[in-house]
């Protein structure tokens, strides 16, 4: 059986990608959560079973994969319904996985994932104010181009697990997007896998 590290619910965003992939293509795997520490030990601690000292990590027998992106793409070697059947919605959707992998950096920065907290931003400087644009404009293209409800069509795939924590933070910061947008948002967070995680997230804190 798949293992699959990762931390603090509450905030690891880049965990929350491949857990929810896993579930929402009902792959089993073992979760095991590993918390950040508060001393500065994490590092050494992840590194126990990450070759980088970070999450997420999945353990295949005795193969070892590590980044958010290298699990997703290791998971749809073995599962086709990983990426869209169709090749224009899996170009596309491979195109925005990337993008969202490497960037949106104000974004990140200036809103970091976390579940618990609800605090609407009262003002938006000019780099997070593009971040929000390009989001816009990319999700509606996926929308436009393949239909929807989600982000590739009709079936949930890696491009939107990688946007999975963008949904909470748009939620959690009262960020403006557009309606259609805001519908894939209140779509993802009605999931049942992602009410698991908000839910594993809120007894992290209690």
């Amino acid at each position: 059986m798949l293992t699959l590290y990762i931390a603090d619910k509450n905030l690891s965003s880049w965990s929350l990608r491949p857990w929810l992939l896993l579930k929402m293509l009902n792959i089993p795997f073992e979760e095991r959560l590993e918390r950040f520490e508060k001393d500065g030990s994490t590092f050494k601690k992840f590194q126990k079973f990450s070759p980088t000292g970070l999450v997420p990590c999945l353990q295949d027998g005795d193969i070892t994969i590590w980044d958010s992106l290298a699990i997703c793409e290791y998971i749809a070697e073995s599962h086709s319904k990983a990426w869209p059947k169709d090749k224009a919605a899996r170009a596309w959707a491979r195109s925005a996985t990337s993008e969202m992998h490497s960037g949106f950096l104000a974004l990140r920065s200036q809103c970091p994932m976390n579940c618990e907290m609800q605090s609407p931003l009262t003002e938006i400087d000019s780099a997070l104010a593009k971040d929000l644009e390009r989001i816009n404009q990319l999700w509606e293209t996926g929308f436009y181009k393949f239909s929807g409800p989600f982000l590739a069509g009709d079936q949930f795939t890696i491009v939107d697990a990688f946007f999975a924590p963008i949904a909470i933070r748009i939620s959690r910061y009262s960020l403006p997007v557009n309606q259609r947008c805001q519908d894939w948002i209140d779509l993802i967070l009605s999931l049942p896998a992602m009410k698991e995680w908000l839910v594993g997230a809120k007894l992290e804190i209690i």
